[in-house]
């Protein structure tokens, strides 16, 4: 089933008040500590719907990289941003992304588009329409399952469910190395933890919807925990909170 939730130039987009979902659960953290995976499980065990919302910035950046800018211009990315298409579809709890009519799923989780990912994360106003956006494809369903790095703090101030996970990072660059060499690419674990750590440092400390735990998220350490493991003490806390909540 394919499900189609945002198709527009940027600059047609409505700065609007949203009816947010009836359940949202947010699950923030650093790359590399599970948080993407493990919240399109949860989704799927919740029957809810799942935003990836590394795959919004992944394609501005994208879109940024293909036009050749200066990815240091804010008013260059902003005007990606106005001027290109983007489409973003849910195919079997997996975030399809084109740009102007071209798939770029695959190319959006490239190398370098990570390492450039920092620069719209970076740029308030890229983000704050990016965020509008998130809120956008929350209105009007029951419940949703959204993964980030502020959408806790950010995106969705008053969600039902806060996660923040971490993990050590010589196990989070691991990680991050055999998603690589299962699509074909491979760097040294070195390299990889020092872009890890770059990038943590960059969403620490940037002016704009910081990379922190929300005062009122649960923090799980997900360093020697299987997928499944972490997925079974998300869904544990949801069911005990929402039996506290009715």
């Amino acid at each position: 089933m394919d499900e189609v939730f945002c198709q527009f130039p940027f600059n047609r987009l409505l700065f609007t008040k949203f009816k947010m979902a009836d359940l949202i659960i947010t699950i923030d953290g650093p790359a590399g500590s599970g948080k993407s995976t493990a919240a399109r499980l949860l989704a799927r065990q919740l029957g809810a719907s799942f935003l990836d919302t590394g795959a919004m910035y992944r394609a501005v950046t994208l879109a940024a990289m293909q036009a050749g800018v200066d990815m240091s211009d804010e008013d260059k990315l902003l005007g990606i941003m106005e001027t290109s298409e983007f489409q973003f579809s849910i195919t079997d709890d997996m975030m399809a992304v084109c740009i102007n009519g071209t798939d770029v799923t695959g190319q959006i989780r490239s190398p370098q588009v990570t390492a450039n990912a920092r620069y719209i994360a970076s740029c308030p106003k890229a983000r704050e329409k990016l965020v509008e956006m998130q809120r956008q494809f929350a209105a009007g369903r029951q419940k949703i399952v959204t993964e980030g790095r502020d959408q806790g703090t950010v995106a969705f101030k008053d969600a039902d469910i806060k996660f923040y996970l971490m993990a050590d990072p010589t196990e989070r660059a691991r990680r991050r190395q055999a998603e690589l060499r299962a699509r074909g690419g491979d760097q040294s674990l070195e390299k990889i933890r020092k872009a890890i750590e770059d990038r943590d440092k960059s969403d620490q400390n940037r002016t704009v919807g910081p990379l922190r735990p929300a005062e009122d998220a649960v923090i799980i350490d997900t360093t020697d925990l299987s997928i499944d493991g972490v997925v079974e003490k998300l869904l544990s806390c949801v069911k005990e909170k929402c039996f506290e909540k009715n």
